[in-house]
């Protein structure tokens, strides 16, 4: 009997083995009583103690002993590290361990080695750990962590850049374009990247300029030329076109950029020709290759027809008026203020009396002088208003009206009751209502607040929000969002982490700063296109409470609106 089971364990002794080496790990097997019942021998590649010590009946805490003097055992610190591990605690701790039902981690086993540790405590006390050696694979993630930021890095590299730059594939498809690029085009990121020249041009164009890209990826000579590109606004860009070709043999790639020479470039083919006026200028537009135009005439339509009828838009410095909107019809300040700002003008609303009493008063300390004040006919105390308001002309609207009819009957006002013009910049709207509304007054509370700067996401919040019933206002940057938050005290906050101007871990630490000593706590919800663990991480440290991933859906939406603001907190919308 003893001849056969002495047989039938070798052979089991070897399978395990022979298991061991197909599967590239080490065994370790204990028995009720912490002694070893099997170790393979590729246990010692990764600790190299004696020989012995792996042999049936060892005990374990000998064994962990003799990995603790090697030096080589998970969990050891650099050499240079003052901070040492006690002998008899490290091997208690790894006692316990080999006693828990479950138990995985991936540790340092020396300077330059990895280790994946599996232990499990079967029902009959039998211990089984498995060692791994997985330090290819945690190079590999580190490497890929590296290039993740590196991308990153790269993308605010290029979209800081004030010059439009494009990257275009070896089928001339793009595969990264900076914000400047997509201005030109009044095209988001995600509509351009994966489309070729065809897609976004005329075929005309889009033939030039496959030509020269091709050109410059079979020779890697680089190109050049002046173009003049109209915007998707209707004003001119001249610019020097650069293309050049990076990447190695069979995977190069086209780089474009465009150098804007529109208020500096001057041409005089060796004329010498001095006409006498000042700075510089371009003398011979005709270098100019025609590029693309994006100006769209039908979203201008109304006010082109008032040109071309003669109206006063033609003499009027319409570009920079200050157009103040006091209405409580949403729906008629979303159309009506984007489209004086897209007409040049400088236009921002108020909902109600408290928001117009406030704006007056922090206009007035800052300076700030108003051309027009539009008032809608169905504006709360309207009769009041038009009898107190002495800063500015005041135009009253009815409701409905149309944005080309309301352009002209701003020029109108303004060319028959001219007011002098404040020296401040356009950059001086951003007038902040902080501490600026009288003792007793209040702006209405709002429900959500959404900070966004993409317009298509907007869109999408916007009716998400509308079609929940929750009341709501957009920020296009943390700036602006952190100005809202004074002013409205929201419910909750939606926070973009990627934003102009201020991004959404500077706005929610300005948020959580204004917060201390008011005994109130905004929640903040950070909206990420990514979730990266340091992105996690930054929300964590800049006050955010919790996160959620692009694209936004109603049922996400509504599952954190349940889940931050109580039922009996909430009011109903409009």
């Amino acid at each position: 009997m003893s001849d056969v089971a002495s047989g039938g364990a070798d052979i089991n002794r070897i399978i395990l083995e022979s298991s061991c080496d197909a599967l590239g790990l080490a065994l370790l097997v204990c028995g009720r009583d912490d002694t070893i019942l099997f170790a393979s021998p590729s246990i010692l590649q990764f600790f190299p103690v004696p020989a012995r010590l792996l042999t049936p009946g060892t005990r374990l805490r000998d064994f962990l002993g003799a990995v603790y003097d090697t030096g080589v055992r998970p969990g050891t610190l650099p050499e240079n590290s003052r901070r040492r591990a006690n002998r008899e605690d490290w091997i208690a701790e790894h006692m316990a361990l080999h006693w828990r039902e479950r138990y995985e981690s991936v540790e340092r086993a020396g300077r330059t080695r990895w280790v994946s540790l599996r232990k499990r405590r079967l029902s009959s006390g039998i211990g089984i750990l498995s060692v791994t050696d997985v330090s290819e694979q945690k190079k590999r993630d580190e490497q890929l962590q590296t290039d993740l930021e590196r991308v990153e890095l790269t993308e605010e590299i290029l979209d800081a850049q004030p010059n439009p730059i494009c990257v275009k594939d070896r089928n001339l498809n793009y595969i990264a374009v900076n914000k400047a690029f997509c201005t030109i085009h009044e095209l988001s990121q995600e509509a351009i990247l994966g489309r070729s020249a065809w897609d976004l041009v005329d075929a005309e164009l889009a033939e030039r300029f496959e030509q020269s890209d091709r050109s410059v990826l079979e020779t890697g000579k680089p190109h050049s030329e002046a173009e003049h590109i109209v915007r998707a606004d209707g004003s001119d860009l001249w610019v020097v076109t650069r293309k050049y070709r990076i990447g190695m043999p069979g995977r190069h790639f086209v780089v474009t950029c465009m150098n804007d020479v529109t208020d500096i470039a001057a041409w005089y083919h060796g004329t010498g020709d001095n006409t006498g006026s000042s700075g510089l200028q371009i003398l011979d537009y005709s270098i100019f290759a025609p590029a693309q135009n994006f100006y769209d005439p039908f979203r201008a339509l109304n006010v082109q027809q008032l040109v071309e009828a003669g109206s006063m838009i033609e003499t009027l410095p319409a570009r920079g008026l200050r157009v103040l909107l006091a209405t409580g019809d949403r729906g008629a300040e979303e159309r009506l203020v984007a489209r004086l700002r897209g007409s040049g003008l400088d236009a921002c609303a108020v909902r109600n009396s408290n928001e117009l009493q406030a704006f007056a008063l922090a206009a007035e300390r800052s300076g700030v002088k108003l051309d027009i004040l539009v008032l809608d006919g169905a504006f709360r105390d309207v009769e009041r208003v038009l009898a107190g308001w002495h800063a500015s002309p005041v135009l009253k609207i009815s409701d409905g009206i149309d944005a080309g009819n309301l352009l002209a009957e701003i020029f109108r006002v303004c060319a028959e009751r001219p007011q002098p013009r404040s020296s401040l910049s356009q950059a001086d709207w951003g007038i902040s209502f902080e501490g600026d509304v009288a003792p007793g007054t209040h702006a209405p509370e709002i429900e959500v607040l959404v900070a966004e700067d993409n317009q298509i996401n907007q869109f999408v919040f916007a009716q998400i929000l509308e079609g929940l019933g929750v009341s709501h206002r957009i920020a296009a940057n943390g700036r602006e969002a952190v100005e809202l938050w004074h002013e409205l005290q929201p419910a909750l906050v939606l926070m973009d982490i990627s934003m102009p101007v201020m991004n959404g871990f500077d706005a929610a630490v300005a948020i959580r700063d204004a917060e201390k000593g008011t005994g109130r706590r905004t929640p903040i919800i950070a909206v990420t296109a990514q979730a990266l663990d340091i992105d996690l991480r930054q929300c964590e440290a800049s006050g955010m409470d919790d996160h959620i991933m692009k694209p936004v859906s109603p049922d996400m939406i509504e599952a954190v609106l349940r889940k931050y603001m109580p039922a009996g907190n909430m009011r109903a919308a409009g």
